[in-house]
């Protein structure tokens, strides 16, 4: 038995044109695999804006509309709900071609935002959001265009179902950024799913979302609708899964920054995680997580140019087919901006037990996660790369827990450089090919590009330098020369 999970993004469920895409994507691998499960986003932008409805972000509105309402603002909300109910009632009127099925989708999603409506309204009264509320809030809009696509594969001649996953992915209590317990996960999507494939449905389950084993909805972190197709995917122990999107696969860069940009053929899921942490934008960095242990593969394809292959994603490297070219020694470069660079640096830390476990248990009360580090072989420095938004208040916290070892010149300072840029070139084995990173540094010099910090991870796959912010996307280009 061969079993597929299709994930679609928002702009493949952009509006009523897209959708027939969507299920005209369906009926094809209807066709290649025994069963087919459909995974979801909230319906986004589509490629073209036809009436102002088009234009609605349905999570950003309902996330924003709820943070309003807790400082008063009643109109954002009831807007908010206007808008929402033309955006989704002109997809049903465009894809559900059933009356009885268009009065009924119409009905179910009245009845959501008219709970959004109710819930802000409480937030209100309250004065303060909850993320536990953000939550309930948050995942309105997969399970508003789960009803929908469903409705638009029935009209199709698909038969199909939609399915909230809140009721059988379960996840832990950490609100706006939840974790799949996979054991009951997979217990109660196997017990839920696979009874509907067997008659023939096509199940269309809300990504982004869970809930608690007390049954309280949560979300899986922006963009966690790419994660929910693999969570689906491994508990169902399917044979591939495909995130569909708008471009075709993962691209060599960001091709904003470097319009020679290229669709990758296949990439390691070493690789692909690398990728994703360091500002690859096209999957949610926890995506590969849940297919690892199974060695599902994961393949990126275009909802609209769907003849394309995309990029196959694979879990054992001697699969990876690698023909680079010596003068090509790098797969892929990506990029984060707005980072800032924090120096806990003095002559006395050398040799002095605990400074970095003190440095970065200060840093985690702060709530923020660091990026990449490094520390000089002489002891008297470690630099953190940070968020910049949250640099200032990095700052006070260590010189508040550094206070003493300043006073007493065991530290000298604590130094924050705003405006510096992370860029990480990647590829299979990086730090094993003689001579690559001369060609990285040597690609950057040619530019006179000068490199503040560099790292290098334990998977040998990923090579990342900090540069200054107004030489961020110049060091893009210059290193994409090399892949």
């Amino acid at each position: 038995m061969t079993l597929v999970v299709l994930k679609f993004g928002g702009t493949s469920v952009g509006d009523a044109s897209a959708m027939r895409q969507v299920a005209q994507l369906v009926r094809d691998a209807r066709t290649q695999w025994d069963h087919v499960v459909v995974v979801t986003s909230a319906m986004g932008k589509p490629g073209v804006i036809h009436t102002p409805s088009d234009n609605v972000k349905v999570t950003d509105t309902l996330l924003n509309s709820a943070r309003k309402a807790a400082d008063g603002d009643a109109h954002a909300y009831q807007r908010a709900r206007r808008e929402l109910a033309d955006k989704h009632q002109a997809a049903i009127d465009g894809v559900v071609s059933n009356a009885e099925d268009r009065r009924a989708i119409s009905e179910d999603i009245e009845r959501l935002l008219a709970g959004f409506e109710m819930l802000c309204a409480s937030v209100r009264v309250l004065g303060e959001v909850t993320p536990r509320a953000l939550d309930a809030v948050a995942g309105l809009g997969e399970r508003m265009a789960a009803r929908i696509l469903a409705g638009a594969l029935r009209s199709a001649g698909i038969s199909s179902q939609a399915f909230d996953s809140t009721d059988f992915v379960v996840t832990n209590n950490n609100y706006q950024s939840a974790v799949p317990l996979m054991e009951l996960t997979r217990e109660r999507v196997r017990s839920k799913i696979l009874p509907v494939l067997q008659i023939g449905i096509v199940p269309v389950i809300t990504g982004f979302i869970g809930a608690t084993e007390a049954g309280v909805p949560t979300t899986l972190g922006r963009g966690g609708s790419d994660y929910s197709g693999s969570i689906i995917g491994a508990a169902l122990d399917a044979t591939e899964v495909h995130n569909f999107t708008d471009v075709n696969g993962v691209l060599s860069t960001d091709p904003r920054i470097a319009p020679d940009a290229h669709t990758i053929d296949q990439l390691s899921s070493t690789e692909m995680s690398e990728l994703a942490f360091f500002g690859a934008s096209v999957l949610h960095p926890m995506t590969i997580a849940p297919l690892v242990e199974q060695a599902i593969p994961l393949r990126v394809k275009n909802t609209f140019n769907a003849r394309h292959p995309g990029t196959l994603i694979v879990y054992d490297n001697s699969k990876v087919d690698d023909f680079r070219a010596p003068d090509k020694p790098i797969k892929a470069v990506t990029i984060i901006e707005q980072v800032s660079m924090v120096t806990v640096s003095g002559r006395g830390m050398r040799g002095v037990v605990g400074i970095a476990g003190r440095t970065f248990t200060t840093v985690a009360r702060t709530g923020t996660s660091v990026y990449m580090f490094t520390q000089a072989s002489s002891e008297q420095n470690i630099c953190m790369m940070v968020p910049q938004l949250a640099s200032e208040t990095i700052k006070i916290a260590l010189l508040g827990e550094f206070e003493r070892e300043l006073r007493n010149q065991e530290i000298d300072a604590v130094q924050v450089v705003d405006d510096v840029a992370i860029i990480t070139a990647v590829g299979l084995g990086i730090s094993r090919r003689p001579g690559v990173s001369g060609k990285i540094f040597g690609a950057l010099g040619d530019q006179n590009i000068n490199i503040l910090a560099i790292a290098q991870g334990s998977s040998e796959c990923g090579l990342s330098l900090v540069v200054s912010g107004g030489h961020g996307r110049d060091a893009v280009r210059a290193l994409h020369t090399l892949a």
